[in-house]
């Protein structure tokens, strides 16, 4: 049997857990993408990355998120303290400088993230994570609100429809925090046609099928009732059905009256 999964592919990359599993289990799993993510404001939120002295730590709770820190990286912006435009094309200027000394600062402040996805991202940008044992942004948020709070504000990366626990209960605790919308969903550019590819291969793969199934010599065993019940009757042929009757017992022949009646 086959299966057709409409879902956001895996985060991590490899195989979908969902596609695995099924797997397991004899079914030939599909899955085909039904969102995107459309990147936001990141020249804007490169401003902010560069002035770390300005916030009190980091708060991710979705790789992309992270995601949108190393999009912002490659933006053509202006530099920490040179005042420049660096020219277009220039992709490679934010890295160094994160390299050289954002990374540095950010790495004295804490990086709060949800979830080991996330926190594997993060390390890839050379920070370390901390509270992705939490599970979710409601735990990350008790766990935040359990550690000394900052003097400055939290910055939060995070998408357009973000949930409001965790930013209602930092307030109630009174952590200063600043969020910034860096991405967005929207439906994938490319699921008509992934859809439209997939019903196509799957009506070509029926009528192979069906071609194959009709193309095959008629088998004995699928005549009809009527005619298997004949044929087992009477025999397959008017010489064997004779030979049939002939072979069946014949009635005695009529007995003669008893006593004998005398001759005249």
């Amino acid at each position: 049997m086959k299966v057709l999964l409409l879902k956001d592919a895996k985060e991590e990359g490899g195989q979908d857990p969902y596609v695995r599993e099924l797997g397991l289990h004899g079914l030939e799993a599909t899955l085909i993408p039904v969102l995107s993510f459309e990147f936001l404001s990141l020249p804007t939120f490169w401003e902010k990355l560069s002035r770390p002295e300005g916030y009190g730590g980091l708060i991710f709770t979705s790789p992309r998120a992270v995601e949108a820190v190393e999009l912002s990286l490659e933006q053509d912006g202006k530099s920490e303290g040179e005042g420049r435009i660096p020219p277009v094309g220039d992709t490679g200027f934010q890295k160094s400088v994160w390299k050289k000394s954002l990374r540095e600062t950010w790495n004295a402040k804490p990086v709060y993230v949800v979830g080991n996805a996330t926190a594997s991202l993060v390390k890839k940008l050379g920070l370390e994570a901390e509270g992705e044992s939490s599970g979710n942004a409601e735990k990350l948020a008790e766990w935040i609100c359990s550690r000394e709070p900052p003097a400055l504000p939290l910055l939060f990366p995070c998408g357009a429809l973000k949930g409001e626990v965790l930013p209602q209960m930092l307030k109630d605790k009174g952590i200063p925090m600043e969020s910034i919308i860096v991405y967005r969903k929207i439906p994938h550019p490319g699921i008509q046609v992934n859809l439209d590819s997939y019903y196509s291969k799957q009506h070509q793969q029926g009528s192979a099928l069906a071609l194959r199934r009709a193309s095959r010599p008629a088998s004995p065993f699928s005549a009809p009732l009527a005619s298997r019940t004949a044929s087992s009757t009477f025999g397959s042929s008017p010489e064997a059905a004779s030979s049939k009757s002939s072979s069946q017992p014949s009635a005695p022949p009529p007995r003669a009256p008893w006593p004998p009646r005398a001759c005249p």
